[in-house]
């Protein structure tokens, strides 16, 4: 286990998947520094209850990723914006409040490993619902967004279908705390299914109704 600095969010952020961030509260600041003075990284949690900032500290969720600055843009009165990058899943054991910031004593998470066969079979059908998924949002008009393809590691696919999916912050969560990556995977085809259904009869009913508006001209 290890100390790690937490930054509370009101989103989900998985391995291998971008952020970027707007740092502008004197306790991230802090964070900030202290965390590119040594090069060491900071964990990023979804919020369980409080706010995401000017408030006293949000309590987090249990599961959450570290995240890696890749890029660093200071700004006026020492605020910045950064990019970082997803990296390792981590679960708390106990938070500490010595510093102006929420600090974690963390253990990494990872999936167990896996037949890769299997894993990269799951991906394939999940693939096909992904695209799905991306042409009704296209037809829409929700997402302009050409198709995915299959990246090479199947779990890199199952985060960027994650964070791809039109769905609230808790239920992200819920994937990210997965236990296996099968597991993920099969939790999200299952997401998609349901939400392809949603989309379908949403794009049916819209349809309908421009019928009957053409119907009366």
């Amino acid at each position: 286990m290890f100390d790690l600095p937490l930054f509370p969010l009101n989103t989900v952020l998985f391995p291998g998947m971008p952020l970027p961030l707007h740092i502008f509260e004197e306790r991230y600041k802090r964070l900030l520094r202290d965390c590119l003075e040594i090069h060491q990284p900071f964990g990023v949690v979804l919020i369980r209850k409080g706010d995401e900032a000017n408030g006293p500290l949000a309590e987090p969720h249990e599961i959450g990723c570290t995240a890696h600055i890749v890029d660093f843009q200071p700004l006026n009165d020492g605020r910045m914006n950064i990019i970082t990058l997803g990296e390792n899943r981590f679960r708390i054991h106990s938070l500490h409040y010595e510093f102006p910031y929420l600090v974690g004593k963390v253990e990494l998470f990872p999936f167990p490993k896996e037949d890769s066969d299997s894993l990269t079979l799951l991906a394939r059908q999940l693939t096909s619902s992904v695209q799905r998924y991306i042409q009704i949002l296209n037809e829409m008009g929700v997402l302009k967004k050409d198709g995915l393809n299959l990246a090479d590691d199947p779990v890199v696919f199952a985060y960027l279908a994650a964070v791809l999916l039109q769905v609230p912050a808790d239920q992200k969560q819920v994937f990210l705390g997965l236990e296996r990556a099968s597991d993920l995977l099969k939790a999200l085809e299952k997401a998609y299914h349901r939400e392809l259904a949603l989309l379908r009869a949403q794009l049916a009913h819209g349809r309908r109704e421009d019928e009957a508006a053409r119907s009366l001209n």
